[in-house]
């Protein structure tokens, strides 16, 4: 025996000490290394994230804010978050005495859900994106018979919709509709949606409701640290992001609220913001124990790098690469949802081309692209939308370009009209396309083929990250 550590299993590296998970992990990095991450809401970390998300960061407690932990021990800790919340504000450009910073959530959807909590209350009105026209679960999402997500379980929610022939937010619409229900909270955030939000009308409509204006960036938040995106703190009360899409940091979310004066009355007498106490108590005690020290280090390396002129080079060139995937797959014929974007994803509505999403995607992960299927204005089925959202972050960070992008549409293309073939040549249901895929040698000879020219493609641009891990 050499030592307690040895005797306990603890420095034993995990190639040794668990094999199986060990090579699912390499496994995982292969398949990222010669496939295609076109899924809008991934992204690929730098070597220093990783870094700090596989730190001894992560074995230390610190319920509390910095200087009032609930656990001795935190004086590093207490530095580490202090510098992110310094850095995320920077990373916007905020001035310290007008904007406040929480970045303790885990992720986005509790980021979200701590600020109904905190400003809007059990069964408090609000009113989000309609899910299937590209908006969030977390922002109130419910069918007829069965409430989805928990913010619609516990807060009364009304969603805004798109106009159906443009694929565009109709907030003359949201106006109207806002006056009926007086929401306390509109939210003003995508996950599919890709045009700026105005901000500036979603902010008059929140002002005649008397209602607070939260902008969910998640999305967006790269590019609105670069400024290549309409700017939702110009505007808004709240604003959330999750750090993992285009921030290109580790999966954690973070809250920026405003301080100072809300308005001023008739009678000249000031309203202030009272958000800091109640957002902090909300994430926690009220919703989570003890922040993931290991990912608040992670996003503030993030963040760091936000603030460089290489990072604002790489947003220009994520939106420069979803213009020139547009544009090819329009060159192909496919039918871009709002005809264009302004971001860094496109949503293509396959209805045109006789097949849907589900199928669509599938065939996709089987050469080697991994793409999302989703629901397009007018969809009834989640399961079965008629979409695929496509973003271009991630192969951005691979240093693909324009012209990558291009050949990038060309396998996409390949796909589908493979998909449509089999599709012809079985029965109706996903299923019985499934069994095709899987069953028909003369297909499986095809698939096989265009994953050989996807991998070898592939193969030919770094990964970012560990080099082998």
């Amino acid at each position: 025996m050499n030592g307690i550590g040895d005797h306990w299993n603890m420095t034993t590296d995990i190639r040794v000490e668990d094999p199986e998970i060990s090579q699912i992990i390499v496994n995982e990095k292969e398949r990222q290394r010669k496939g295609l991450e076109l899924i809008a809401s991934e992204n690929f970390t730098s070597k220093a994230v990783h870094q700090a998300l596989g730190s001894c960061l992560t074995n230390k407690y610190s319920e509390g804010q910095p200087g009032q932990r609930y656990y001795g021990g935190n004086e590093f800790i207490d530095q580490i978050e202090v510098l992110c919340q310094k850095r995320a504000l920077e990373a916007y450009g905020l001035d310290s005495d007008k904007w406040g910073v929480n970045v303790q959530p885990l992720s986005g959807s509790p980021a979200n859900f701590a600020v109904y909590t905190a400003l809007v209350g059990p069964h408090g009105r609000i009113m989000g994106l309609y899910l299937p026209d590209g908006g969030h679960l977390s922002h109130g999402f419910m069918t007829p018979s069965k409430k989805i997500s928990a913010t619609s379980v516990y807060f009364e929610s009304f969603p805004y919709k798109v106009d159906p022939a443009t694929g565009l937010i109709d907030y003359d619409r949201l106006h109207e509709n806002a006056k009926m229900f007086l929401p306390k909270m509109i939210v003003a955030g995508v996950s599919c949606y890709s045009r700026n939000l105005d901000y500036k009308r979603f902010r008059e409509i929140a002002n005649e409701n008397d209602a607070y204006l939260l902008a969910d960036m998640a999305h967006v938040s790269g590019l609105v640290a670069a400024g290549l995106v309409s700017n939702p703190f110009e505007y808004c009360d709240i604003v959330t992001t999750t750090t993992h899409k285009t921030l290109r940091g580790p999966r954690s979310g973070i809250i920026f609220y405003r301080k100072g004066v809300r308005k001023v009355l008739k009678n000249g007498n000031q309203v202030m913001y009272d958000m800091e106490k109640k957002i902090n108590e909300a994430v926690f005690p009220g919703l989570q124990g003890g922040p993931h020290n290991h990912q608040i280090a992670g996003v503030a390396v993030a963040l760091k790098q936000a603030c460089t002129p290489e990072f604002k080079t790489y947003q220009q060139q994520v939106i420069s690469n979803a213009r020139a995937m547009c544009a090819a797959m329009q060159k192909r014929g496919y039918t871009i949802v709002t005809g264009g974007t302004d971001n860094h994803l496109i949503l293509v509505d396959l209805r045109p081309n006789k097949i849907d999403g589900a199928r669509g995607e599938k065939i996709l992960e089987e050469i080697g692209i991994a793409i999302n299927k989703n629901t397009c204005p007018g969809d009834k089925s989640a399961l079965k939308p008629s979409g695929l959202r496509i973003g271009t972050p991630a192969l951005t960070s691979r240093n693909l370009k324009e012209a990558d992008f291009e050949q990038v549409v060309e396998f996409i293309d390949r796909g589908i009209k493979l998909a449509l073939e089999i599709q012809s040549n079985c029965g109706p249901t996903v299923k019985e396309f499934n069994a095709k895929i899987h069953e028909d040698e003369a297909v499986k000879t095809k698939i096989a083929a265009l994953k050989q020219g996807v991998e070898s493609f592939a193969l030919t641009f770094p990964l970012p990250g560990h080099e082998d891990w």
